[in-house]
């Protein structure tokens, strides 16, 4: 057993049965779930809507190439410069060269989750650059020396009484149960980070081919304020985040914002096509997008699991999965956690090392209902723990249970032959450290199915 498992079955169990943190996500994923009710009423067909946005998803992904290219023409022609980097080695490079190049030593980020993919904080830092995050759920998580808890809202798993207590050890400020107060207290710190920055850092929820643009979309204005001071800006997109025009916007943004947060729309949107224009009063003086790819081409390559790159990080289905919900974001020990995140991250990050996520899971199909780009999820978890055992990263212990089993269940008179006492106390040597210790252990009747049939054929002969 490698020690990744090790520690992700210690933290689970710790999770679980830790009752504080049971409420604070309940809590949190409750109102969640109040919100999405309304926000689903906009549409007047909601599955048609579902229908339209995976339909311009797998298009985009089936023309992947196509598009890419459209996009850095497009992009460039509007006086940006495109970088592609095949793995987070080459993404990290090449940031730090335009970071050296402009003798960069601050940067205000928003929230991009390809920046955590390939831990460009902690990259920046090592090379003394000051680093701050400016939405507000990153920069509570990054005070607290925590990754992201989960895809929407980094600091889920924290109450406003954390936030506080975190505040006032960090930040110096009395205790307060305010939450407006704690917000302008980040605000106000936050504004002159804006503008004294040397580099802006976002992500970008979409890429849009036809007009060669990033599409951004937040509730705090963070965003457009990381764009519009700092003189350079930096985007990291991984290269699945494609679309063709910006008419399909109108769609994706809706179906980004009511699955996500459960809004109509979110406050702000934007639409950059490229670093500051003659007659503009704003905006970077250089734009640069750095497309990552970082195994997302082998990813595509996989004819069945490819379908997973229509993800458009709504994270609805961390917070409908009852495991998600039980052990929450930060057991996982990745970027992308929940069920989206089992999929795709044994094969971003090596299926020896993390195929135990495909297992944490109860296959009870909620993730794949309620994703907004209809990704099959449950099977493509399926597929990934069937993977694992073509490869042979099943260990010894799974492998010789599964092979009695196997034996067992193809015998009948091997099944038969030992007495169900037997049976029990076999079962509850296997089971005892696992299902058995927080559960009844599993007791095999008397007699079989197959011995209770016979029994009843016999009965009716004798009548």
């Amino acid at each position: 057993m490698n020690e990744i498992l090790k520690q992700f079955q210690s933290e689970s169990e710790e999770k679980a049965f830790d009752p504080e943190h049971r409420r604070k996500i309940r809590f949190n994923i409750g109102r969640y779930n109040e919100a999405v009710d309304r926000g689903l009423k906009v549409f007047s067909d909601h599955e048609r809507a579902r229908d339209r946005a995976s339909y311009i998803k797998q298009h985009t992904i089936l023309n992947l190439d196509k598009y890419l290219l459209e996009f850095e023409q497009n992009f460039t022609r509007n006086g940006g410069k495109v970088i592609w980097a095949q793995n987070t080695e080459e993404a990290l490079q090449e940031i730090w060269k335009i970071m050296d190049a402009k003798n960069a030593r601050s940067v205000v980020k928003s929230k991009t989750m390809t920046t955590e993919e390939i831990h460009l904080n902690e990259f920046l830092e090592k090379h003394g650059v000051d680093v701050v995050e400016t939405d507000l759920g990153e920069y509570i998580v990054q005070l607290a020396g925590q990754k992201p808890y989960h895809i929407v809202t980094p600091a889920m798993h924290m109450s406003k009484k954390d936030i506080s207590e975190l505040f006032a050890d960090k930040l110096g400020i009395p205790l307060t149960d305010d939450a407006t107060e704690l917000t302008l207290t980040a605000r106000r710190l936050l504004r002159q980070r804006y503008l004294t920055a040397d580099i802006g850092i976002t992500g970008g929820n979409f890429l849009i081919a036809d007009v060669g643009g990033i599409a951004l979309t937040e509730n705090e204005g963070n965003a457009r304020l990381s764009t519009t001071f700092p003189k350079t800006h930096i985007a990291v997109v991984g290269i699945e985040k494609l679309i063709p025009s910006i008419n399909d916007l109108g769609l994706m943004w809706q179906m980004l914002a009511t699955s996500g947060t459960g809004q109509h729309v979110t406050v702000y949107n934007s639409v950059i096509t490229g670093p500051r224009r003659a007659d503009e009063t704003d905006g970077p003086e250089e734009m640069y997008v750095v497309l990552l790819d970082n195994g997302r081409s082998e990813l595509l390559a996989d004819v069945e699991k490819r379908v997973a790159l229509k993800c458009i990080r709504c994270g609805a289905c961390l917070n409908t999965c009852p495991v998600y919900k039980n052990i929450g974001g930060h057991t996982y020990k990745t970027t992308y956690s929940g069920p989206i995140g089992s999929i795709i991250s044994p094969q971003y990050m090596g299926m020896d090392k993390y195929k135990h996520l495909s297992y944490a899971s109860s296959l009870c199909g909620s993730c794949t209902t309620v994703c907004p780009v209809r990704i099959p999820i449950h099977e493509l978890l399926l597929l990934n723990r069937q993977q694992s055992v073509k490869e042979g990263l099943n260990d010894k212990t799974e492998k010789f249970g599964f092979g009695i089993w196997q034996k067992a269940m193809l015998n009948r008179s091997l099944i038969n032959m030992a007495p169900y006492k037997i049976k029990n106390a076999v079962i509850s040597i296997l089971f005892r450290k696992t299902w058995s210790k927080r559960r009844e252990v599993i007791r095999v009747a008397p007699k079989s199915f197959n011995q209770l049939w016979r029994q009843r054929e016999e009965n009716r002969k004798d009548i």
